[in-house]
């Protein structure tokens, strides 16, 4: 097995621990979890070189699926190989998914308040933070003027066709547009990459990530199983969104609203619950599978959804990495990604419109408060979960003198 830096390997418990307490401190979204993840593996405990952890950085971004739970299952990888990948996945994603589980539980057990002003509020907060979002990835992943006509054109796309094949022609669109449009060169510096995997492996992890993503949806169409249909939809949102856990939202949304297995008031308010917990946004899929109307749902849900989600993100980190030093010096590669990572801007985009705008603003009130709340965001750098918690006592008040 090729080790981290120094050459040491360690236990899965060893990593377990590490990643439980990240897991539990971690706020912020995943950009300030690959700081916090730099801190503790390069900076303090030198598990891995600066310069491999950029590669495994790179590597999180050039796949889909969470980028801060991608490489904290390759720094598990590289540490303690299969088991370590796993305790680090289970660290750092358990804490909040539990978290959201039992906030399901508890929405759900005060029924009628659920359009109360305390969870419109949650809603309210979604929109500041899905904003930010936008505007943050805008600079980052559509700086010129060819990229930033292909995030407006997906948006437009997505927005026309509001549908999970609209958000993937969006997306395929979107690296065949940055082939044709940007001329990207490869990276000349960087580091191998550390890892147990072999290329047997490697393939046997694509080939299951592949077969699963074609069979599913033929399997869930022609078996009449609610549970196969939940697997499908949470494995292809796990499979296919790009740019982080913001992106999540349109997927979602799209898969569990229409059919009504959670309406867009308990969807919405969850989402805003997830911005005050640490660990990664994708655990809001163990709070849709709670709080699902048709079985299963509870515990359940919880633990099917959560799965279905994540499990492409193991298979899209053992799969590539015995190829990666390979494929980074493709520049064709790097411009494809570059068009993908532009169209998933537009998704976020649109998402901030339908559902989160349509929903959440509904009076000047709304409104006010959304702007306060992208103001401490934005310009006072205040902490997402104080937002949120500020978002929900202000919903309330307003409720209070505005009662409808």
């Amino acid at each position: 097995m090729t080790t981290a830096a120094g050459g040491q390997s360690g236990s899965a418990l060893e990593v377990l621990a590490i990643f439980t307490r990240l897991g539990l401190t971690s706020f912020g979204g995943p950009v300030a979890h690959l700081g916090y993840f730099r801190d503790e593996f390069v900076v303090r405990r030198k598990w891995l070189h600066e310069r491999t952890y950029a590669d495994l950085v790179a590597l999180s971004q050039f796949l889909p699926g969470p980028a801060s739970s991608k490489v904290g299952i390759a720094i598990g990888l590289s540490r303690a190989g299969y088991p370590g990948a796993l305790a680090a996945w289970a660290g750092f994603t358990l804490p909040s998914a539990i978290a959201l589980v039992l906030f399901g539980f508890g929405a759900a057990l005060i029924g009628d308040a659920l359009g109360s002003g305390w969870l419109h509020g949650l809603k309210i907060a979604a929109v500041a933070v899905v904003a930010q979002a936008v505007l943050g990835m805008m600079r980052s992943l559509a700086p010129d003027r060819e990229r930033a006509s292909m995030a407006v054109a997906a948006a437009a796309i997505v927005l026309a066709f509001p549908s999970a094949w609209g958000q993937i022609g969006a997306i395929l669109l979107g690296g065949a547009a940055g082939l044709w449009l940007i001329r990207s060169t490869a990276p000349t510096d960087h580091a191998v990459l550390p890892h147990a995997v072999s290329r047997t492996a490697a393939l046997l992890a694509l080939a299951l990530f592949f077969i699963m993503l074609l069979a599913l949806p033929l399997l869930a169409a022609s078996v009449p199983s609610q549970s196969l249909e939940l697997f499908n939809a949470f494995y292809r949102a796990g499979s296919l969104v790009f740019g982080g856990g913001h992106v999540v939202l349109p997927l979602l949304q799209a898969a569990v609203v229409p059919p009504g297995w959670v309406t867009n008031d308990v969807f919405l308010a969850g989402y805003g619950a997830a911005q005050a917990l640490p660990g990664p946004l994708f655990t809001f899929s163990a709070y849709l599978g709670a709080v699902m109307a048709p079985r299963p749902n509870g515990w359940a849900g919880a633990v099917l959804c959560l799965a279905a989600m994540f499990l492409p993100s193991f298979l899209l980190v053992i799969g590539p990495l015995p190829f990666w030093d390979e494929l980074r010096a493709r520049p064709g590669a790097q411009s494809a990604l570059r068009g993908v990572n532009a169209a998933v801007v537009g998704l976020l985009l649109a998402a901030l419109y339908q559902p989160v705008w349509a929903t959440g603003i509904t009076n000047a009130s709304d409104f006010a408060l959304a702007a306060a709340a992208f103001l401490l965001l934005f310009m006072w750098q205040t902490p997402p979960w104080i937002v949120v918690i500020l978002c929900a006592v202000g919903g309330a008040a307003l409720a209070a003198f505005h009662p409808t």
